[in-house]
């Protein structure tokens, strides 16, 4: 892991430098971005959009975009310009390949805290009986009903054909948790694993299971992460933990997320304007959870969440740009 980051780190120092040499140039000019279609990166694409046209001048374009075409198209051909959330942990090894080619530029890791996933229950619920961690829980199966079962507590995993399935299936055995008395269910789809958390939420019941950040459930909500008290053991995630046929997993951390804005060299170069501010653009997931859930609650577009997020987190924003951008963009 610390190799492959290497070139990664390598990529931001050069957009330090890159930024700082032709920051005089002071154009924008035409600016595709990736509008990928998942709703955290759906809405940073927009709040770059909104940004880059309208605190700096910038024409931008936004195209469709998905994790393994956006990529590909960015490295074969040079286009678009910018994916504002690529999780680099699926095209690692080639997006290494991509930054020491001169091919590809690392801006900022745009979710500071990378994305993440593991096992939640409600803070009230973790307050109320001092549970904080994944033992914890399990010690306590009365407290998280939902399951076909009522004598047995429920560990809600994510539906069949998601990777997290197995994942989640696997540490369940390697915490002896039907030993425990708790049963894993299958919620059958996204929104039934959305319905079971919102069920226990008017119920005021506990809930237990897999989720990830960010995303609107965990901004509507307010879920605590189980510390797993282990970890990460790569070689155990790769040859067991994520496999249906795991004979004997061992207790193991999730595999953490990173999370980065990509740009194309060429862009990195030419246009010193938008990489200042790329490279300065961060946020963290609490805040990107609570707009997802206001556009949830709105029914809103990814552009309608964009204005939410300037309208309202103007103390986060303002700090990405200079006083004078901010300025243009509250006008």
């Amino acid at each position: 892991m610390k190799k492959a980051l290497l070139p990664l780190l390598a990529g931001v120092a050069f957009v330090a430098f890159s930024g700082t040499a032709h920051a005089a140039d002071g154009q924008c000019g035409d600016v595709s971005i990736a509008e990928m279609n998942w709703a955290s990166a759906g809405v940073a694409a927009q709040v770059d959009k909104l940004i880059l046209e309208k605190g700096y001048g910038c024409n931008v374009e936004l195209v469709a975009g998905d994790t393994m075409p956006t990529f590909t198209s960015m490295t074969e051909k040079g286009e678009p310009d910018i994916a504002p959330e690529l999780w680099v942990n699926a095209v690692k090894i080639a997006l290494d390949n991509a930054v020491e080619e001169d091919k590809l530029v690392i801006a900022a890791e745009i979710l500071s805290e990378g994305g993440v996933e593991g096992w939640w229950i409600p803070k009230t619920i973790a307050e109320a009986n001092n549970i904080k961690t994944v033992e914890d829980a399990l010690a306590h199966p009365e407290l998280f009903p939902g399951g076909e079962d009522d004598d047995k507590g429920a560990i809600f995993t994510c539906p069949s054909g998601w990777a997290c399935q197995p994942i989640t299936n696997n540490m369940a055995k390697a915490r002896n948790a039907e030993e425990k008395g708790f049963e894993v269910v299958d919620p059958g789809s996204a929104a039934g694993l959305d319905g079971s958390i919102a069920k226990a939420f008017a119920r005021e019941e506990g809930w237990l299971g897999y989720y990830w950040a960010p995303t609107a459930i965990l901004g509507k909500y307010e879920m605590v992460m189980l510390d797993r008290e282990v970890e990460h053991d790569a070689e155990a995630w790769d040859t067991c933990i994520v496999k249906d046929d795991c004979a004997d997993p061992k207790p193991n951390e999730w595999r953490r997320s990173d999370v980065f804005t990509i740009v194309t060299k060429e862009f990195s170069e030419e246009n010193a304007v938008a990489m200042d501010y790329l490279k300065a653009r961060q946020w963290d997931n609490t805040t990107v959870g609570k707009v997802l859930a206001w556009m949830t609650d709105e029914q809103g577009t990814n552009e309608d969440g964009a204005i939410h997020f300037i309208e309202n987190y103007e103390e986060l924003w303002s700090k990405w740009v200079s006083p004078e951008v901010a300025a243009k963009i509250k006008g």
